[in-house]
Order: C-alpha cells, then structure tokens, then sequence
C-alpha cells in the first residue's frame, strides 16, 4: 500500500471522527483563498487562453474574451475535502466595470452544478430584472408565468441537447445591482440584491461581500456597509461535491464578465472587512492580488505585446546605473545598455520588461578570505542595507556577517557561534530573524546545553546589527527551514543526531506563539540523520520533504516528503535516498521538481561510494506522487542550486568529495526541455557544501563556500 493511500486513509478516518458531531466536513479552516490567481497562475509566464492583461489608470486587470475551459476547475481542487460550502465567510473583488445594457447580467464568478444531459433542475436561476426589496428570492410564478415559462423551457429543449449546468452559488451584476445567488433551501435559488451600489461608472471599485449567520453585508471602498438582515440564513448544507468554480462566466458565454477583475477572493469561515479597511487607497484595498497584476504607475496609450496589454510610463528614468530606496519606490528605470525597464519596490529593482539573458561565461569577480571553514552561506535583503550574507563557520570562535558593495562581500558583524552548520532567514511582518544550527563541534569544552544549541536572532534597526532573540535545544542541527501556513510562522529544525551514534531521533516543528513572542514545540518528527528541510506549496497543498542521510548502520534510508493536513503535517510519500543531504523544489512553466543530493552509499563498515546518481523527480499531478525524471551523476553531493536567467533554466550542484581529493569540480546544468538538464559549465571548487544565486544592480551572481579552506567564491555570470 503506497504511503498515498494511507494519507487518503487517513483523511477518510479523520472526516469518519467528525461525523459524529456532523455528517458532512465544512470549509471553515482556511486561509483567504485566491480564486483569480489560482487559475492565471497554472503558467505564471503567460496568460492562457480568453484572457488577456489591460491596464486602465494605472492598475492591471485581466479582460475575459470567452468563457475558456481554462477560467473553471472543480472546488475540490481549492475547498479540498470539503462536502458543503461555508456558511459563513466573505468576498473579496477589486473590479472596473464598463457601460453595461440595463438588462444584461454578468457574472464575476460562479459555482456550478456538474453537467446533467437533458434535465432542468429545480434551481436554475432565470434571467431578467428583480424587483422588490434590497433583499429578494425567486418566487412562485403565477400559473400564466408557468405557462409561458413552460413553453420558453420546451423551445429550449428543442433548440438544443446540450449539458447543461445549474448554479449553486454565483456572484453577478447589472447596471444598478449587486446580486449574490445561491441554492437554498428546496433546492430554489435565491437572490440577495444589492441596489445602488454605483459601480456602473468605469472606475475602480473594491467590494467585500460579508455572509455572516444573522446578517448580509456588502461594503464598497471602505465606506458604510450595506447591511441587510434575511429571512433566513444561508444554508447550512449546500452541498458542493462534484461543483466547478467559473471565473468571469458561468460556463457560457450569456453573462460574461465585459470589464476588468483585478482581484477575487474567498474568506471562509470570517468578514475580510477588517483586513483591507480602512485603506489608505479604498477603492484598490489589497487582500491578495495575483503577481501577475502587480501594478505599474503608469498611464497613458496602451500597448501590446504577445497578447499582453499594458501602458506607457508616467515617468521613468534611464541611465546605466539608478539607486532604489524607499524614497524611489514606485519609481520606473530603464537600462540602455542591458534593454530593461525595472521598477523599484523600495529596497531592490524588480524585473519588468527585460531583453532575454542568455548565459554565456561564468567569471571569478570575488575570492572571499573567511575565518574559518564555511559550511552554509545564507543571501537576503535587509531593508535600508541592501544585499548581505551570513557565513555559518566551522570554527567556534563564530560566524560572520557580510554586507554587499559593488566589489563584494565585505566583513559586517562578527556573531559567537559554536560549529555553525547553516544559517537561515526570515521575516515576520517588518521583522528581520536569522537562526543558526549550532552542532556543538569543534574544541569547546564547555557543556552541550551550551555550545549544542540553536539560536535566533533579531536585526536591531536601532542597532543596526543582529541581537540574540531566542534559543533553542537542538541536536547537532544541520539545517532551519522557515515557512508559514494559514498566516502562522513555522521552523524545521532537522536534528541530525544526539551523542556520537544516536541518528534516530526526533526532528522539531515549532510555532510562533503571538502571546509569548517566541517559538514553541508543535510537532515532532521521526528523522535518521536528519540533514534538510524544504517547505514548498503546490496549489493549496503544503509539504514540507526531510533529507535523511543516516540510521547508524546504513545511509540507504528513505527520505520523506510530508503533507500538511487539519494543523499537522502527515506522511504523503516515502523516496529512497543514499545520505540525502539537500532537497531543492522548483518549477518549469506549470511542472514541478524535486532534486534530491545524494552524498554516498556506506552499510556497516564496508566501503563508501561516492560517485552515485542523484536524482530530479517531477509530481504527476493525476498520480499525486513524485516519480523519477532524471539520474545525474555527482560526488558527494551536498547541495543542489536552481535559478533563472531569462528564459534558462539551471541546476548547480556542489560536488565536495570523490574518494580521494576534495579539489574538483562543481558543474552547472541547463535544462534542454525533452532532454532534461545538461551540463554546460564546470567550476573548480574545493570541498564545495553549498551554493547560493543572487542578483545585485540587475546583475547575476553564483556565491560558494568551503567546508575544507577558509575561502568562499563569487562569480559573475556573463550574459549576451
């Protein structure tokens, strides 16, 4: 029985426990779910087919030009193991409506039945205006009205034998109303109609649709909310099993949306008023915008390419070299010599347009001179600093910070380390952390309590350096990972192994607790010689995949990667592995990979091997497991490195150890589509552990560090 199966068990004996207190599992639990970005994303390169990207007063939105295949995909797929739809929850849009015919309706999104051949059900909705109160339902036709409407359903039979759909839920409007539609009870759909809501006036407009247990209400741009109280409450059991969300349409191109959608969000389970007002820019107040709509503050006549519409600039500087601060964000640069316009977001410039980079050579711009031995490098941003790196030394007379000048690295602050193994950051809110594995190694004599701890420090605006914030007993930790899930901060610790022959043991989870402002124990994990952690998401899916490198009689042990289900993380699939040390997740277009770093094999005390495959594994989406895509041969892989440049895409693996010398190289491969990766490059290192890609002043760098010489190096990578 594959490790999958017993997830779905497991998920099956988890919903059979809740049927004790209620048949069917709601979506109450989520985080604000982007339904506008979860479709324009599959492939966040382009954009697929009946959308095209426009720009009116300076913001991005997407136009629908027909009702594609490609704006629906089933709910199961966002609301995942979810039988009934909320019953309470809110909805996000940010939208530009254009002049509309008093009686047309479109629709900004709906819910729909699956296809049923040649019957009517009950709840399809009729067209046509509403009249009544703020607040209306369908209501029982007169006997001439069935009559009539009798005749019109037996002309559109006779028209047609198409499926048809029904609607479960909808959100639509005319010239001068919001309606929100959904099947009630009876299985009738009903209408809460919102009249004068004034967005029939070609500006931008952000709406939040609050559906609370005793009320309606509907905000628009901040303002006062129009509130309106139903008969009765949205049904507890509207059952969405086998339902598809459609984006801009109901499947049909009747009701398709004319105007602009910049953003669409579903809330379960709370009012997302709160969380976007009071805004400082109401009628565009931000809960999650796809990044492909990231704005450009621009205005002016639009132009086109590739299908993509956009604007010119309102004012962009040009030169070769520009400064970007916070006093400079927002602000547009063009780059002559390089082809690129770039847009500053306060701290670095961002990509906008670029001329394709092509790699052509790799140049040693830095040979950095360390303390001691480096067994991690760690590249991040600091607000109002700019570019550093923290080395993890081997010495334990401690690590070293660096920070970034257009020479190189430079030495920045000195922080008291024992046997640093890695650094990792991260950033809670406007907060700055880094947290060391400390594996206690080295001469120190002092007690494992002490020099066998990890900490996590803080960067001190005032101070301008990192301050000690927390500590934390590990076990020779050989890797953080920082992720967070449903707004809440995590950290992997991978514990390698306590004393000198205990590898099996737990590694931790911890949480950051908001009331004590610290991390506290969540879960524990089972690990062997735990050596990596990598978080990474697919869709609404969260895992989190250990490296397992060693059980203390042989390094042929499995490595797991681990799926987050109801507030813990659950075996999802098991993958054998040789001294696993790295695991790198990226993506291609709408592909995902998994690189693992195999370092040897060893059983007992027989021989080492050290020239052995390590191996790129591609998610089957209709299987939901991990198979094998690629072998490639390295020596004692410690570290795998993906990055982009243009429209290529590379590997880098640090190669640290054949079986006899530590000096040889580290190669770079490029993918080549149907042939996978190929190496391309070769760079001489010396007991390489780990690589690190960044980019400074639109330039692009590759940084490796030594766990044999006290040295790291730099590298330019030369493009045409």
């Amino acid at each position: 029985m594959t490790s999958l199966i017993i997830v779905h068990l497991l998920l099956l004996g988890l919903r059979a426990i809740d049927a004790t207190a209620d048949t069917w599992r709601r979506c109450t639990d989520l985080l604000p779910l982007d339904l506008l970005s979860f479709v324009l994303e599959r492939d966040s390169s382009k954009l697929i087919a009946g959308v095209h990207m426009k720009q009116a007063g300076g913001v991005r939105g997407v136009h629908f030009s027909s009702p594609h295949t490609s704006m629906s995909f089933a709910s199961s797929q966002l609301l995942v193991d979810c039988d009934l739809f909320p019953k309470e929850f809110s909805i996000v849009v940010t939208l530009k409506v254009t002049s509309i015919d008093p009686k047309r309706n479109e629709y900004i999104f709906s819910l729909m039945e699956p296809k049923q051949v040649g019957k009517r059900g009950v709840g399809e909705e009729e067209e046509g205006n509403d009249k009544g109160y703020i607040l209306e339902k369908n209501k029982e036709r007169t006997v001439g009205e069935e009559q009539r409407h009798g005749e019109r359903e037996k002309k559109r039979r006779v028209e047609s034998n198409e499926e048809r759909r029904r609607v479960i839920l909808g959100l639509r409007f005319s010239k001068k109303r919001l309606h929100f539609l959904f099947r009630g009870h009876g299985g009738v759909v009903e209408r809460w109609v919102f009249r004068g809501a004034g967005l029939d006036d070609n500006q931008w407009h952000t709406l939040v649709l609050g559906v609370g247990s005793h009320h309606v209400r509907l905000t628009v741009d901040c303002s006062t909310p129009l509130k309106i109280v139903p008969s009765r409450p949205f049904p507890a059991d509207l059952n969405i099993q086998g339902s598809k969300f459609h984006i801009g349409s109901r499947g049909r191109w009747k009701g398709l949306y004319s105007g602009l959608l910049r953003q669409l969000v579903l809330v379960p389970g709370s009012d997302a008023t709160h969380q976007i007002c009071p805004s400082s820019n109401p009628q565009l107040a931000v809960l999650s915008v796809p990044p492909l709509l990231l704005d450009l503050p621009v205005t002016g006549r639009e132009v086109h390419d590739h299908g993509t519409s956009y604007e010119t600039e309102e004012r962009v500087s040009v030169g070769l070299e520009q400064s970007c601060s916070g006093l400079a964000q927002g602000q547009m640069w063009f780059n002559p010599l390089r082809k690129g316009l770039y847009l500053c977001d306060g701290t670095v410039w961002v990509t906008v347009l670029e001329d394709h980079k092509r790699l052509d050579y790799v140049l040693e711009h830095q040979v950095l001179t360390t303390s001691s031995e480096t067994h991690d490098v760690e590249v991040f941003q600091v607000a109002g600093m700019g570019l550093m790196a923290a080395m993890a030394h081997r010495s334990t007379s401690g690590s070293a910070v660096y920070l970034w000048s257009h020479t190189g690295f430079q030495l920045y602050q000195n922080i008291s380390t024992f046997g640093a193994l890695a650094w990792r950051h991260f950033r809670m809110g406007k907060k700055i952390f880094l947290v060391v594995s400390n594996s206690g190694g080295g001469t120190d004599k002092r007690k494992e309590s002490e020099t066998d701890s990890s900490v996590i420090y803080k960067w001190s605006e005032r101070r301008k350096q990192f301050v000690q914030f927390q500590t934390l007993q590990t076990h020779c930790a050989r890797d953080w990972e920082a992720f967070n899930i449903n707004q809440h901060t995590y950290l992997a610790v991978a514990n390698h192994r306590q004393g000198d022959t205990n590898h099996t043991i737990d590694s931790v989870i911890y949480k950051w607790n908001r009331l004590t402002k610290s991390f506290e124990v969540h879960q524990m994990l089972p690990t062997s010689g735990a050596y990596d952690w990598e978080f990474f998401t697919v869709g609404p899916y969260h895992f989190l995949v250990v490296a397992n490198a060693f059980d203390g009689v042989t390094t042929s042990v499995d490595s797991v990667i681990y799926v987050w289900v109801r507030g813990s993380f659950q075996v999802f699939q098991t993958i054998k592995t040789f001294c696993a040390t790295d695991w790198e997740m990226f993506q291609i277009g709408s592909r995902v990979f998994l690189v693992v770093a195999n370092g040897h094999r060893l059983h007992r005390n027989g021989p080492s091997q050290y020239a052995i495959n390590s191996t790129i594994y591609e998610l089957d989406m209709n299987g939901q497991l991990f198979v094998r895509f690629q072998d490639i041969v390295t020596y004692s892989a410690v570290d795998w490195e993906f990055f982009s440049l243009g429209e290529e895409y590379f590997l880098i693996v640090a190669n640290s150890f054949n079986g006899e010398s530590y000096s040889l190289n580290s190669v770079l491969y490029r993918w080549q589509g149907y042939e996978g990766f190929v190496p391309v490059h070769w760079l001489p290192t010396i007991g390489c552990s780990d690589w690190e890609f960044f980019s400074s002043q639109g330039e692009s760098y590759l940084i490796y560090s030594s766990a044999k010489e006290p040295l790291s190096k730099v590298f330019k990578l030369k493009t045409h």
